[in-house]
């Protein structure tokens, strides 16, 4: 019998996709409104059905699509703080200041533009499934074959977040950085590490939307303590964003 394969069941079932337009970027925003704002409550729902902050303008965004139904299931960005604006503050440096470890990593070292902040994965509902709900069948809609779905295609969903994450690395890669920052649930942490990411922890645990904190990841382990199943993944994660974007060599405004 053929051996399990994480990479070759996620990538028969779901495509990665670089938000590289308007209109991908808006279905990013649609599964964060559902998530965050329908589903969890942390934030306030609007009429555009959208969730949108001041971070969207400086930030990669990822989309994670079922095949069989086009349906854009989950989505990932990368906020990268801009070289010729130093006022300019990441997510964590507005929330989180109070509670850093900076004698673990002093943050305030990192030159701008050199790291980056994962944030706001979300996954829709549908796409995930709770202890409580183990027998219950994944359904989009009882109208349409396209979303109910296989047992096969079932056993991928729990790689999803993960498969968000490792996008969030191979972006971090393809963009050179140092190391990345995260706000997290330690008990999702812990599962993390055990996948082979080693994070730090750099700040002691503070009330945003639950109990998180912020951990860092140096970029030489984005992919050095990986489990081999999940460091192909990554590549072919890395191989697909690499094919979908074009970047241009960073200038600094300063040395024009």
């Amino acid at each position: 019998m053929k051996e399990y394969s994480i990479t070759d069941n996620f990538s028969q079932h779901f495509k990665i996709r670089f938000a590289d337009t308007k209109a991908l970027r808006q279905e990013a925003f649609k599964i964060r409104h559902s998530v965050y704002c329908d589903e969890m409550a942390w934030l306030p729902t609007n009429d555009s059905q959208m969730e949108t902050d001041e971070f969207d303008d400086h930030a990669y965004h990822c989309l994670l699509q079922h095949k069989r139904s086009g349906v854009f299931v989950g989505c990932i960005r990368l906020i990268i703080p801009p070289s010729d604006n130093p006022n300019f503050k990441l997510p964590f440096e507005k929330n989180s200041q109070h509670c850093l470890r900076k004698e673990v990593l002093d943050t305030d070292t990192l030159p701008r533009g050199s790291f980056s902040e994962v944030s706001r994965l979300a996954v829709l509902s549908s796409f995930r499934q709770r202890k409580e709900e183990k027998n219950v069948p994944f359904v989009l809609s009882n109208q349409d074959p396209l979303t109910v779905f296989s047992e096969q295609e079932k056993r991928s969903f729990p790689n999803i977040a993960m498969g968000l994450y490792l996008a969030a690395a191979a972006f971090a890669d393809i963009c050179n950085h140092s190391g990345v920052l995260v706000m997290m649930e330690p008990s999702l942490m812990g599962r993390l590490i055990q996948f082979g990411f080693p994070f730090i922890q750099i700040g002691d645990e503070t009330q945003l939307y639950g109990t998180r904190a912020l951990f860092y990841l140096h970029s030489e382990d984005y992919v050095s303590g990986l489990a081999p199943q999940l460091k192909k993944l990554f590549y072919t994660i890395h191989h697909d964003l690499c094919d979908q974007m074009c970047l241009i060599p960073f200038t600094n405004a300063a040395d024009r």
